[in-house]
């Protein structure tokens, strides 16, 4: 024990700086990092013009989508049903992990209720996911671009994360041989983003029976995030990944989010696909993760039964068809921009854009394109370094087609100002 002096000797009379944890100095998200910078003055002059967000992935912002009349009625049933006012269990509510399971079981991946956890929305599946497949030091595989709450999630855990590539010659599939070259002793995942967030593509069967394979060949579980699942552009098809294999263990990730128009609502669920008893162990896992916030929103997960049996077939489609409408307005009015290279979307609610950088005068790269856009006509869109893919700009499809056509209108009048 120190002398009563000594102890007086180590005390300190005043209070110093104390430091965040390593995790926390470990997490960082690019995308609120790149929203939360100040608008640098640029030697142009600064719009006065009303502000046109694209930036952000929440289909509400602007009120013209909407969520189904079904979707609020039964959540206003739960609620006075007084039922479940109480803590829930922390794996989910029964009835809403037994209405997922019916909903997406199949006969290639059937499922029942006890395969099915809840979640804080689907990034909290996401950080589940990763969570309970990777320990420190091992590294997952993810896509670049990619969405980068993966990335954050795996800085922040102390995860490697090696990215692979996606063509965007190719409807950004996966660069399969780029992908395989990352593997080693040390993969303890790969995950793959179906409908994709930045990029708005749609695998094919073929494409993903061939990442599967890699899996297979490996030994490696995937991650599939398929929070889009089913918001499809035309005559493409979604398939879920697990329904093409009998061997690969697969958590698929969901939630309410997107589909039915209700990000707030922070409801997401993990189906856990294993035919052979692998993910025994990752059960536990989940069980035991699923404790650290005892689960989500109990009156939300209660209204699941009724949100799948009410609303009706028609406002998926409809859904669809007016994101594609929305699509295509982008994509016409851009393809009219000098040095822009619109990718078609198969789905989702984004358009990414090449830029030819080369073509512009004094822009020397993505981050200096939305800065001077933004400054200039007061639009904001996401660099491709948000998505680890330098060179190219992300938007948002989901404002009002008139937001749309003049946000159009003002980055095609900023690409003439500024093109050699």
């Amino acid at each position: 024990m120190p002398s009563t002096d000594a102890a007086t000797a180590l005390a300190s009379s005043t209070w110093g700086a104390i430091p965040a944890s390593d995790v926390s100095r470990r997490t960082f998200n690019p995308i609120r990092d790149v929203l939360s910078r100040p608008m640098l003055p640029q030697a142009t002059p600064k719009s006065s013009k009303d502000p046109i967000s694209l930036s952000i992935g929440d289909p509400t912002v602007f009120g013209n989508f909407k969520t189904h009349d079904a979707v609020v009625k039964a959540v206003e049933t739960a609620v006075r049903s007084f039922s479940y006012n109480g803590y829930p269990p922390s794996v989910g509510v029964p009835v809403a992990r037994e209405a997922i399971a019916k909903k997406y079981s199949h006969p290639d991946a059937p499922l029942t209720a006890d395969d099915v956890v809840m979640t804080s929305g689907c990034s909290g599946a996401v950080e589940m996911a990763i969570g309970v497949l990777c320990s420190e030091g091992q590294n997952i595989l993810l896509p670049r671009p990619g969405f980068c709450l993966y990335n954050t999630v795996a800085g922040s855990r102390n995860i490697e994360a090696r990215l692979y590539n996606l063509l965007a010659e190719k409807n950004w599939e996966i660069d399969i041989e780029h992908m395989e070259s990352l593997i080693d002793a040390n993969t303890a995942a790969i995950l793959i983003n179906n409908p994709s967030n930045p990029c708005g593509s749609n695998f094919t069967k073929a494409h993903l029976k061939a990442i599967l394979a890699v899996c297979e060949k490996h030994k490696i579980p995937l991650i599939s995030d398929e929070i889009y699942a089913d918001m499809v552009f035309g005559g493409q098809v979604f398939t879920p990944t697990a329904t093409l294999t009998s061997t690969v263990p697969i958590l698929t990730l969901g939630g309410l989010a997107k589909q039915w128009l209700v990000p707030g609502w922070r409801i997401g669920w993990i189906l856990v696909h294993s035919c052979n008893h692998e993910f025994d162990e990752v059960r536990k896992g989940l069980f035991a993760l699923s404790t650290l916030i005892n689960g989500p929103c109990a009156i939300v997960q209660a209204a699941i039964p009724d949100i799948f049996d009410n609303v009706p077939d028609s406002y998926l489609r409809d859904l669809n068809k007016q994101l594609e409408s929305h699509a295509q307005v982008l994509e016409t009015e851009l393809a009219k921009a000098p040095g822009l290279d619109v990718i078609t979307p198969q789905g989702a609610m984004y358009i990414m854009v090449k830029l030819d950088l080369d073509s512009f005068t004094d822009i020397s790269d993505d981050a200096e394109f939305c800065q001077k856009l933004k400054w200039e006509e007061n639009v904001e869109i996401l660099p491709g370094e948000c998505f680890a893919y330098p060179g190219t700009v992300r938007l948002v499809i989901t404002p009002p087609k008139d937001k749309l056509h003049a946000a159009s209108e003002r980055i095609a009048a900023f690409c003439k100002r500024h093109r050699k």
